[in-house]
């Protein structure tokens, strides 16, 4: 009788450590409409649509599958974040959305491993953000006459921000006038953004040195659900 019961329990132990483990959730990438077609992206997702701040995280697809790279906390625009197709200029929202990351740009040098193309910033270096100029959410070197100081970003002015910075490729190839101009993925300032989204220093240096252009990066913003859900996109 007693061995018996002991050649139960045994028996039942064993089902139990040769059991699989319960698969969890699938890899935020694996979970949305679309990455953009390459093999790295990057993921900035915040908790609500009136959040300011959550998380940025860079991964890489190997084998199928996607990996985490990194992580870091992230800052949003100080209104949250609306659907990229129907956002208005100046209102200190961060658009949501599947965009590329034309090139990077920064007052200080690009990190070393920097493969993506690198922008230095210079005194006469400007995003113009006027909607009447012809150079509407453009770099600028100089500014020109059609764009107005007031209506853009005197760049070289943000040493904190701009240090090291990727060009979000919101309203960027067709720009639509009034959507918005000037959208980054840039170091953190003193608070919430203006529409663009921030990390760390030390985790804006490793994005760059991370990205690789022939991965063709992608950045997806959103949050964790509702009409701006991260997964739709």
């Amino acid at each position: 009788m007693r061995f018996g019961v002991v050649a139960t329990l045994v028996s039942a132990s064993l089902l139990v450590l040769g059991a699989a483990p319960a698969a969890g959730p699938p890899p935020l990438p694996a979970r949305l409409a679309d990455t953009g077609g390459g093999t790295q992206l990057i993921t900035a997702q915040a908790p609500r649509s009136d959040a300011t701040s959550g998380t940025v995280t860079w991964w890489d697809l190997r084998g199928g599958q996607w990996k985490q790279a990194g992580t870091a906390p992230a800052r949003f625009g100080a209104k949250g974040l609306v659907e990229g197709t129907t956002r208005k200029q100046g209102t200190n929202t961060t658009p949501a959305g599947l965009y590329d990351l034309p090139f990077a740009f920064g007052i200080q040098p690009a990190p070393t491993g920097t493969h993506v193309p690198y922008r230095p910033v210079h005194q006469d270096s400007w995003w113009c953000q006027d909607t009447a100029s012809r150079s509407y959410n453009r770099w600028t070197e100089p500014r020109p006459a059609d764009c107005r100081a007031a209506e853009s970003e005197h760049l070289v002015t943000y040493t904190t921000q701009y240090a090291h910075a990727l060009v979000i490729g919101f309203n960027y190839r067709t720009p639509v006038r009034g959507r918005g101009a000037g959208i980054f993925l840039h170091v953190n300032g003193k608070a919430a953004t203006a529409g663009c989204v921030s990390v760390p220093q030390d985790a804006m240096r490793r994005i760059l040195q991370w990205a690789d252009p022939a991965a063709k990066p992608h950045i997806a913003i959103g949050t964790e659900s509702g009409t701006t859900a991260i997964t739709r996109y």
